[in-house]
């Protein structure tokens, strides 16, 4: 492995350069959060539990086929570099998002979706690429300054969707201004420096099944790569259900796609405040340690959004929980690059990217089933309770790592 200097300036530009990268797509993803469950009567869906339950579907369909291409494009990674697998996302993913724009049915939307998921990956190349070339006593800092442009996406982008879709009367044009800014992306990873050396042919001896079930065997890795599916399960339920639980305590009103892209945007900004801080504390702290304390507040500010407390209390809510529930990713990526072989890291990577994706996958489609069944407040109770419970599997399952 390249021992990284402190002093170095090409870490700190290939850091900011993907931070920036990071930001640009999830503005782009997040647009079309509060939009898409608004664009389903356009698609012919009408009763309001087939808009549940097929926002939950749309949702879940991009991560439940990425669970399976996850180590496929992490394995390749190791073998032919980090770049060539952020540039493949991007573009990949810009094409299907402005392809959406043109969808007819919620079946075109289902498959274009699902092609997307073919081609993802985009964050764990993201994170693998900036883990192997920044110094290791940097990474929580690094991974955490990663995760806030993630977050600062995901604060203007809900804002942008909800905007352009009440300005312009339409659901169709989020989805191409999100593929366009996907574009953007890519152009600027082409800028991103790369030290990346091949590895030698003894280092690349096993098939992918034999490495995934090698790592699995490793100690520590199987319970932190758990940690990731069950807190993405718990923080993606609420997702197809935030602007649908916002038109049910306001009614319908012209202006709702852009409440319900603030619901959305409150938790980035918290997340923009804390997670910097939080990634930080994990170099000195323990990773351990800020990663139990970002799943216990995730849990104290979960609960109270199942309450009937009205609009205002709902975007407090949602502006505590992300004070916290930003730090889970950030220090359980870095734990995670702490017990990888470095020269695998691109499969660890694409393993824990795969139980992202689980997570991704099975809350959003928990999310809709519940709103379909129990109703919406429901959602909010049982994401407290995993992540109390995950909170706890942390405590048992987790080793501490003493940072040096």
């Amino acid at each position: 492995m390249i021992q990284v200097s402190d002093e170095s300036p090409t870490w700190r530009r290939t850091l900011w350069t993907m931070v920036a990268v990071q930001f640009t797509m999830s503005v782009a993803f997040s647009i079309v959060q509060p939009v898409m469950p608004l664009f389903l009567p356009d698609l012919g869906v009408t009763s309001e539990s087939a808009v549940d339950m097929w926002a939950g579907v749309l949702a879940a369909s991009t991560s439940f086929v990425a669970i399976f291409t996850g180590p496929f494009w992490g394995n390749l990674s190791d073998r032919y570099g980090r770049k060539i697998m952020v540039l493949r996302s991007t573009f990949g993913i810009a094409l299907f998002t402005g392809l959406m724009g043109l969808a007819l049915s919620p079946w075109h939307m289902l498959a274009l979706r699902s092609g997307m998921g073919a081609l993802a990956g985009f964050s764990s190349a993201s994170v693998v690429m900036v883990a192997t070339q920044v110094p290791e006593k940097r990474m929580g800092y690094s991974l955490g300054w990663m995760s806030t442009g993630q977050l600062v996406g995901s604060l203007i982008g809900p804002l942008i969707g909800g905007a352009i879709a009440d300005m312009s009367g339409s659901y169709r044009l989020p989805f191409f201004v999100a593929g366009s800014i996907c574009l953007c992306a890519f152009f600027m990873t082409l800028l991103v420096p790369e030290r990346f050396t091949k590895p030698a042919e003894s280092a690349r001896k096993g098939g992918l099944i034999a490495n995934l079930s090698a790592l699995l065997k490793a100690g520590g890795l199987l319970p932190v790569i758990m940690v990731m599916t069950m807190g993405q399960f718990a923080t993606q339920a609420v997702g197809p259900v935030v602007t649908l639980y916002v038109r049910g305590m306001l009614g319908n009103r012209p202006d709702i796609a852009t409440l319900g892209g603030l619901a959305f945007a409150a938790t980035g900004l918290a997340g923009v405040l804390a997670v910097p801080f939080l990634g930080k504390r994990g170099d000195t702290w323990g990773y351990r340690k800020v990663l139990m304390l970002s799943l216990a507040g995730a849990a104290l500010f979960s609960a109270p959004q199942a309450l009937p407390l009205g609009y205002t209390a709902f975007v407090v809510e949602r502006f505590g929980l992300g004070l916290f529930v930003g730090g889970v990713l950030p220090a359980a990526n870095a734990l995670v690059g702490r017990l990888a072989n470095p020269a695998q890291r691109g499969l660890v990577y694409g393993m824990t990217s795969s139980a992202y994706f689980l997570g991704n996958t099975l809350g959003p489609l928990m999310g809709g089933s519940v709103a379909a069944t129990l109703g919406i407040n429901w959602v909010f109770a049982v994401t407290a309770t995993l992540l109390t419970l995950n909170l706890v599997w942390v405590y048992l399952k987790v080793p501490d790592l003493k940072e040096e």
